[in-house]
C-alpha cells in the first residue's frame, strides 16, 4: 500500500513567516514552499478610516506557505499554524488541506513517499 500524501497550503501575514517556519520545523517540516500573494476576505469591499479619510481596501499582502506531508501528522502542522499565527483579529489567514495523488522527485524520479525524503 502507497502512503498517504497530504497538502497543506497556509496563508497568513508576511510579518508571521519566521516565527511559523520555526514552529513548523519543530514538528518535523524540512521543505516548503513560500509565495507572496495578494488577497482579500470578509475585509473585501470593507470601509476604513486612514488618516482621516475613508478607504475601501481591496487586495492585501500575504504570503502562502505549502508544504507536503507523509510522516509527519497533518494534524500537528494544523495545530502549530493554528497556534503560532493566531490573533483574533481579521486576517489571520486560512489553512487549506488537499490529498495528493502523487510526488515525483524530477532529478531521482523517486515516487511518492521517497520522493519527499532528503538524501543529501
Amino acid at each position: 500500500m502507497t502512503a498517504k500524501l497530504t497538502k497543506i497550503e497556509i496563508i497568513t501575514r508576511p510579518d508571521k513567516f519566521d516565527v511559523l517556519k520555526n514552529a513548523l520545523s519543530k514538528v518535523g517540516i524540512t521543505g516548503m514552499t513560500v509565495t507572496n500573494v495578494l488577497g482579500c476576505g470578509m475585509q473585501s469591499g470593507y470601509t476604513e478610516v486612514y488618516r482621516g479619510k475613508k478607504r475601501t481596501i481591496n487586495l492585501h499582502e500575504k504570503i502562502k506557505v505549502e508544504i507536503v506531508v507523509c510522516d509527519v501528522p497533518v494534524q500537528a502542522v494544523i495545530d502549530e499554524a493554528k497556534r503560532v499565527l493566531k490573533t483574533g483579529k481579521p486576517g489571520d489567514g486560512k489553512i487549506f488541506v488537499y490529498p495528493i495523488e502523487n510526488a515525483i522527485k524530477i532529478r531521482t524520479g523517486e515516487e511518492g513517499r521517497d520522493a519527499l525524503q532528503n538524501d543529501y
